[in-house]
């Protein structure tokens, strides 16, 4: 019940901040490792054609659930593959996902003269690493099958704590509630703007390829064009260029 209400309000909220607006207003929910460069794509797209877009941020998981249950987003950028393709098999998207582009993790540390290394983490010092619940956020997953591979998640399983998204794990990192963390490539270049923080990026190789998939949502048939604009926008030269400055590539 607890969730059921939450979701409501949350919908609730949503609903509200759309009365009076434009018909072709977009509402997209995206995962949170990509807040910052949807805001200055959604900037660029909204001043090039005239679209105006509310951003709903969150884990990929915690969306997709929202999607299920019928919250009114227009477009999903999921931070995976997997949860697209769920919506799609279950009939919630317009058609199959397609990847927008590759996310890449990282370590990072706020503290400046802190050694940016795996092996820190066994250091005594460092009594908390913040990653993404790895249940809904796909770099929490990829963090968990990094420690894996280097045989580490064992020994360092009591000093894990979870965020419910990327955007609450860099939280933990910029509050120093956690010495180290895994994050998003994109997150620790714009947190490390400041000129604090420092951050390795990972072997891809440690981990399954963070394929970010887009889809358009089965809600509102009346402003179907304006979403099937952003779509396009999303993967021209503009855009991708904006992805690649804020860490993501193209290929994996």
């Amino acid at each position: 019940m607890g969730f059921l209400r939450i979701f409501l309000i949350s919908c609730f909220i949503v609903l509200v901040s759309c009365e009076g607006k434009s018909d072709n207003r977009l509402t997209i929910a995206v995962a949170s490792n990509m807040q910052y460069a949807i805001s200055e794509i959604t900037s660029e797209f909204e001043k090039t054609t005239g679209i105006e877009c509310d951003l709903i941020i969150g884990s990929s998981g915690k969306l997709t659930s929202q999607i299920m249950e019928g919250a009114p987003y227009d477009i999903f950028l999921s931070a995976d593959m997997k949860y697209p393709n769920l919506l799609f098999k279950e009939g919630k998207t317009i058609d199959s996902p397609r990847v927008y582009g590759y996310g890449h993790l990282v370590l990072y540390a706020l503290e400046e003269n802190d050694s940016i290394q795996l092996s820190s983490l066994n250091k005594t010092e460092v009594r908390h690493i913040a990653l993404a619940n790895p249940k809904n956020a796909p770099y929490g997953k990829a963090a968990i099958e990094v420690l894996e591979n280097y045989e580490l998640l064992d020994s360092l399983k009591g000093k894990l704590v979870y965020g419910e998204s990327i955007s609450q794990t860099n939280q933990f990192l910029q509050t120093e509630a956690a010495q180290m963390g895994f994050t998003a490539k994109a997150s620790a270049l714009k947190m490390s703007d400041s000129g604090k923080g420092n951050w390795v990026e990972l072997d891809p190789n440690t981990y399954t390829p963070i394929a970010q998939g887009l889809v358009l949502l089965k809600h509102n048939d009346r402003i179907r064009q304006s979403a099937e604009e952003f779509y396009s926008f999303i993967f021209s030269e503009e855009a991708q260029d904006i992805l690649q400055n804020y860490g993501y590539s193209m290929d994996e």
